[in-house]
């Protein structure tokens, strides 16, 4: 049994999320493939690759947790991880419209509230948990939060219209970007529920001694899941428009694009993309008796640092004065959010004598 400590807990999903939040940043370096080669071929790293070799690695007698473990947990964390895939996707094609932080903003921000609220609403927990020590920080965390992620938004409004001239921003666009966010943001929100679908598995491995790790064998099925979603979905673009030769081959004009390169970029996606998957689950093991705020914490922690990201990549180059102090707003909401979070989560351990 781990012992409860949620400040290291939050610390490590820090690490997650900015694991997450640098992602996709090595998809500017790829050149010479379309979308749905870079994306299947990262989606192979992250959704199949990985979290098999991270299980094999991590769970010991792995065989015999697979032959114990429930099948309905197994079916029902794949079925679950399908869905995400989905919204994966959708999350990849709205950063091409809206950029990294807005997508982060919006998606990110209704995944948190959902991935947060309905689990353990549908448990019929959540009355219990808010009765709790501590219980007042989550609530106005959770507040906090919501309100850093309607100023990023608002901000991100702001920025399309103080840039819309700006060369680098001409694929901005708010009607194509808003309604993959939001299909990204409900399905992001499943991958939660994938999760917690999986925990009879994950505690036959922690019974054959997997301890902290004991999470990351529900990845083989969660994110397998989303990888065939996601598999499926780029083998018809590749049919489509005829690409799945640029995996051998890139087309002819294309000076400057190198294979070895683009392969080390997707695959850098990828490792970057299941290390939040990775520090998830040792962060959400140390939350003690708040464990649902791991996911309102990590979430809220992706917006912030994929905002701070956004201003490195220089996307709010040339936004106005009004602009920069709204983002300012959302920066300083989320910062009060995770704190908020983390102290209230704090109170409750020590409620408890930890």
């Amino acid at each position: 049994m781990i012992a409860p400590n949620p400040i290291l807990g939050s610390l490590i999903h820090a690490i997650g999320a900015t694991s997450a939040a640098v992602c996709y940043t090595p998809q500017k370096r790829v050149k010479g493939w379309s979308w749905q080669t870079y994306w299947m071929t990262q989606a192979f790293v992250c959704w199949f690759l990985l979290p098999i070799l991270g299980a094999m690695i991590t769970i010991p007698e792995l065989a015999a947790v697979l032959r114990e473990a429930p099948r309905n947990a197994m079916v029902l964390s794949f079925v679950l991880g399908i869905a995400y895939g989905f919204g994966g996707t959708a999350f990849g094609l709205a950063i091409r419209y809206l950029g990294f932080s807005l997508t982060y903003a919006l998606a990110i921000g209704l995944s948190c509230v959902l991935g947060t609220i309905i689990p353990p609403m549908v448990r019929g927990q959540l009355g219990e948990m808010f009765a709790r020590s501590g219980s007042t920080w989550i609530l106005a965390g959770l507040v906090a939060g919501a309100i850093g992620f309607l100023l990023c938004g608002l901000a991100g409004r702001f920025k399309e219209t103080d840039t819309a001239d700006d060369e680098s921003n001409k694929d901005f666009s708010i009607i194509k970007g808003v309604p993959l966010c939001i299909l990204a943001g409900v399905l992001s929100a499943v991958y939660g529920f994938s999760l917690e679908a999986g925990v009879p598995i994950a505690n036959v491995a922690e019974a054959h001694g997997a301890g902290e790790f004991s999470g990351n064998v529900v990845f083989i099925f969660s994110n397998t899941g989303a990888f065939l979603t996601t598999l499926v979905y780029c083998l018809w673009l590749h049919k489509k428009h005829k690409t799945l030769g640029e995996l051998i081959e890139l087309p002819a004009g294309e000076e400057q694009a190198s294979l070895p390169i683009n392969f080390a970029m997707a695959v850098l996606t990828g490792a970057l993309w299941y290390g939040q998957f990775f520090f998830y689950n040792l962060a959400h093991v140390r939350m003690g008796n708040f464990k649902f705020t791991s996911w309102a914490i990590h979430m809220i922690m992706l917006v912030l640092i994929s905002s701070l990201l956004g201003l490195v990549l220089r996307e709010w180059k040339g936004c106005k004065k009004r602009t920069w102090v709204i983002l300012g707003g959302s920066l300083g909401a989320l910062i009060i959010a995770v704190l908020m979070l983390t102290y209230g989560s704090r109170l409750a351990e020590l409620a408890t004598g930890h």
